[in-house]
């Protein structure tokens, strides 16, 4: 095993004596570079410490065991770990990907695939202990989409099994893509991990590459090198059917011009003149941005690209994007944040860019990275202080700064006209429009109205709970805040002042004069208060108001108990085996739905009428939390 904290290369005393050996050579081209590297080196001895994260990846929603998100990590010390967040605020590691990975190699001989001849050279040669290093120091990692697919069980009974893919490029060009099934619990999730050649000298970014195609699902990989070229790379997955990949890599930019790549990001859109999806594939190199448009057809794949320049005078330091409509931010050192909108053209596509100055808003700022929220409403930058007076700051304070990019109303409208029918997968747009909610203590009188239209149009449960949502917020916003945070304890003093009878005789006039002072400063304080009418009449209006909101949220909440039940009692009615841990009170539900009698259903009543003639077939015990079983 390897010392420190890279990855087993040998033996532990074999890798201690090549380690003595190389800082000690003649050849100062050996001893520096050795001395020098920390991938070698981590411990440093006169450099400084290898503490922090280097890069940092999460997966899509739903990967954990409580439905939540997975952190890869990629430390400066380039050890790769899998960590999840299994309470509140406390990060657990699962699963550390770099020993394993290690270990895959130890045992095949540091070789990609078995038929492959093993190297010939020993650990003792300086080129070799580098080949076994870069081979296994991570650079970047991403994770895929979630994969799902039908599984027929014994019984014939069809479940969805879903897993994610995690890509790992190493210094050596190297992908090793790790396949996860979910929910991901630790190393026994772990299913397979493949190794991709890549081909790509000195890689510097990794992406996913995600395209639909006529019902059929593409994947593959997109690697930049710090050299310039970019290349789509296929990613075979024969363990998860129905997705299909390229015949051969595809190159994107070919050229070796040392303009970097930084980021990369891959965009599914529609194209309104082609009447089919394509991709749109955006990397930062340098200060350029360069683009490319991949289109498949009968033809074959179509590949469109180019450079969008003039953007910003220093290089780009970060890029993120809206995969809602296709819109690239690109930031600078400087502060200065371009937002780009692609519009289709009958040959490719152009870009219309808008400049936005940070520095207006904050002042004189040095940015370091830009991300967008999920539905396009914020953008989030992380700054310091830039220079005053020509001088740099002495100190360096990180800050997250958040602009809003979308109005009240552009939020409410994409709320009203969402695919997604989810509140919680839109929680940028709902904050936007919560914030307008509490200032203005009202309901936007056209959000009210569209809203109503599209309950009395469609039914959906998603805008009886978008209802429900802004009934909460508006009720929230009428109570009266808490002059004192409720976490805090008081700080009363409950002490009684015991006194002598001596001293009590003293004191009989004072009750007198704190009175007589008591009493002037009620008549002052009444004074200065308003009117008991006025005051009196809001108060009481207030509280009517709180009161209908109220009955209102309760109409509401029983619509969407109804149509819960009616959703339970018609997986009921589908299903007449279930698995043994299933418990439902059927019969309970059922009455629950048929005792108002004036609350008319039809619906619901024609499903109780045929599961009450079936439930002879029923083969699952009926049970309610609150009673024992039927």
């Amino acid at each position: 095993m390897g010392a420190g904290v890279e990855g087993p290369v040998g033996s532990k005393k074999e890798v201690a004596e090549c380690k003595h050996k190389f800082a000690n050579s003649n050849d100062p081209v050996v001893s520096q570079t050795f001395t020098l590297d920390r991938v070698f080196n981590p411990e440093g001895k006169s450099l400084t410490s290898m503490r922090g994260f280097r890069y940092c990846s999460w997966s899509p929603l739903g990967c954990d065991a409580n439905g939540r998100c997975l952190l890869a990590a990629l430390t400066m010390d380039n050890r790769l770990t899998i960590h999840a967040n299994l309470n509140r605020l406390q990060w657990v590691q699962l699963v550390d990907l770099t020993e394993l990975y290690g270990e895959c190699l130890y045992e095949n001989s540091y070789r990609l695939s078995k038929t492959q001849e093993p190297s010939q050279e020993d650990l003792g040669n300086f080129a070799e202990f580098q080949r076994r290093h870069s081979m296994q120091t991570p650079v970047r990692m991403e994770w895929s989409g979630i994969c799902t697919v039908q599984q027929v069980k014994h019984n014939n009974e069809c479940r969805e099994v879903s897993s994610v893919l995690l890509a790992v490029v190493f210094e050596n060009g190297n992908i090793a893509v790790w396949q996860c099934q979910l929910p991901f619990l630790g190393k026994e999730s772990i299913s397979s991990c493949n190794t991709i050649e890549s081909g790509i000298s000195s890689p510097s970014v990794l992406a996913w590459w995600e395209y639909e195609h006529s019902n059929r699902k593409m994947s593959g990989l997109i690697v930049g090198s710090a050299f310039g070229p970019v290349k789509i790379l296929p990613v075979n997955l024969k363990a998860v059917k129905g997705y299909f990949t390229l015949r051969q890599p595809v190159v994107l930019w070919q050229e070796v011009d040392h303009l970097p790549v930084q980021n990369i990001k891959s965009i599914p859109l529609y194209h309104p003149y082609q009447k089919c999806s394509c991709s749109l594939v955006v990397a930062a190199r340098g200060c350029y941005l360069f683009w490319c448009l991949l289109l498949i057809s009968k033809a074959g794949l179509n590949v469109h690209n180019s450079h969008v320049t003039g953007l910003h005078s220093l290089p780009i330091v970060s890029m993120t994007a809206d995969k809602q409509n296709g819109t690239v931010y690109t930031c600078s050192a400087d502060g200065k944040v371009r937002q780009l909108v692609p519009i289709f053209t009958n040959l490719a596509l152009k870009f219309e860019h808008q400049l936005i100055k940070l520095s207006d808003v904050l002042g004189s700022i040095r940015s370091h990275g830009i991300a967008v929220s999920p539905c396009g409403a914020y953008l989030a930058a992380i700054t310091t202080k830039g220079m005053a007076n020509g001088l740099h700051p002495t100190t360096k304070t990180y800050q997250v700064q958040f602009v809003t990019l979308k109005t009240c109303e552009e939020a409410a409208a994409q709320l009203l006209e969402s695919p997604v029918q989810n509140l919680y997968r839109q929680v940028d747009l709902t904050d936007l429009v919560r914030w307008k909610v509490l200032k203005e203590k009202q309901i936007p009188r056209f959000l009210q109205e569209a809203l109503d239209q599209k309950i009395e149009r469609l039914g959906s449960t998603y805008f009886w709970r978008f209802k429900l949502f802004l009934l909460r917020v508006l009720s929230q916003s009428l109570q009266t805040p808490p002059s004192e945070a409720l976490w805090r304890p008081t700080h009363e003093d409950t002490k009684v002042l015991i006194v002598d009878s001596s001293e009590a005789g003293g004191s009989e006039k004072q009750p007198s004069e704190q009175g007589r002072q008591d009493l002037s400063e009620a008549h002052k304080d009444q004074d200065s208060q308003p009117a008991p009418s006025t005051g009196g009449a809001q108060e009481q209006s207030t509280e009517e108001k709180v009161l209908e909101i109220q009955a209102q949220m309760e109409a509401v909440e029983m619509h969407l108990t109804r149509e819960h039940m009616k959703q339970v009692l018609g997986e009921v009615y589908l299903h007449t085996w279930i698995t043994e841990n299933t418990s439902i009170p059927t019969r309970g539900v059922c009455d629950f739905l048929t005792s108002d009698k004036n609350y008319e259903d039809r619906t619901a009543r024609v499903l109780i009428g045929h599961i009450l003639k079936k439930m002879n077939k029923q083969t699952f015990p009926e049970r309610c939390s609150l009673c024992k079983e039927i």
